[in-house]
């Protein structure tokens, strides 16, 4: 494993498991949708004149006006629809409970493909039959009875992502960093833009803590965790980039517990374990077939 490589796990790892605890702090003084389409807007500037100078004399870099449509359209699942929805859930549910009911995004996206036609295999529908069991556990704590709204906002945030992630597959996005950009752009328009729709109240002010957590948003939890995520989906497997999936919810629980004083219910650590093992039923599973399909090809 080369330094780069090492360096890029570390920081997904550590940053997006913290990233959940510093939403609830920048939601102390920023209503949610404004939150993050501000979040998201100012990772895009902050990242736009990179795009723009790598795409300096290649032309043939330039995103399509097609391209362009359709990175608004992965922006609305994944950033208003994902994100926007995540940060509703928070105010009312914590930030560790939050990431490790997020951490079942692969199973999600396995029930998007059999919707979509495809045919499931044993290890899919054995993960999603425990990743149902965690769910079900997480759901009978507290905090998660005594908000449906957050539970709701929470379902909506996991499903829409999964289904953009998804729908970025199968359609034609441009290459890089640019797609990312346009979709925080595009993103953040819209979530600013739904803040007034809904009559959100802007803040006057906006304290110390607030402030600091929204900037580790925009700096460290988009414009470098996201570029290092898209360094390590171009040069390691799957299996290995979307790895952070086991490690951000522990870190997400100790970091609530230690900086915000969440309490971590037992039903929440039962539930980790169960959906986290379902993950790796999954990821297994896929990375056996994979190896499969090779030793068929060859």
């Amino acid at each position: 494993m080369s330094p780069l490589i090492a360096l890029c796990l570390l920081i997904t790892y550590v940053v997006w498991g913290t990233t959940y605890l510093a939403i609830r702090f920048a939601l102390t003084d920023l209503p949610p949708f404004l939150m993050m389409g501000s979040r998201f807007l100012a990772a895009a500037l902050l990242l736009a004149p990179v795009v723009i100078l790598r795409q300096r004399g290649k032309p043939e870099d330039r995103p399509s006006w097609r391209q362009v449509r359709n990175c608004a359209l992965i922006g609305a699942f994944m950033l208003v629809g994902g994100m926007g929805m995540t940060a509703v859930a928070e105010q009312t549910i914590s930030s560790g409970a939050t990431t490790v009911m997020i951490a079942s995004m692969p199973l999600f996206s396995t029930l998007w493909t059999l919707l979509a036609g495809g045919r499931l295999r044993a290890y899919e529908i054995g993960a999603i039959a425990l990743g149902s069991i965690g769910i079900a556990v997480l759901f009978r704590g507290a905090e998660f009875q005594a908000s449906t709204v957050g539970v709701l906002a929470l379902t909506t945030a996991i499903a829409s992502w999964s289904f953009g992630s998804q729908l970025s597959k199968r359609i034609d996005l441009p290459k890089g960093m640019t797609a990312f950009v346009l979709e925080m752009a595009f993103g953040g328009v819209a979530l600013v833009l739904l803040s007034l729709i809904v009559g959100e109240a802007w803040p006057k002010h906006i304290g110390m803590h607030s402030a600091l957590a929204w900037g580790y948003l925009v700096v460290f939890g988009s414009a470098i965790a996201f570029t290092a995520y898209m360094a390590l989906v171009e040069r390691v497997s799957t299996v290995m980039a979307t790895s952070y999936v086991y490690v951000n919810p522990p870190i997400a629980l100790l970091m609530g517990a230690w900086l915000a004083d969440e309490y971590v219910a037992p039903q929440t650590l039962s539930a980790t374990g169960i959906i986290l093992a379902a993950v790796v039923v999954l990821t297994a599973g896929a990375a056996r077939a994979t190896r499969s399909a090779r030793r068929a090809a060859a």
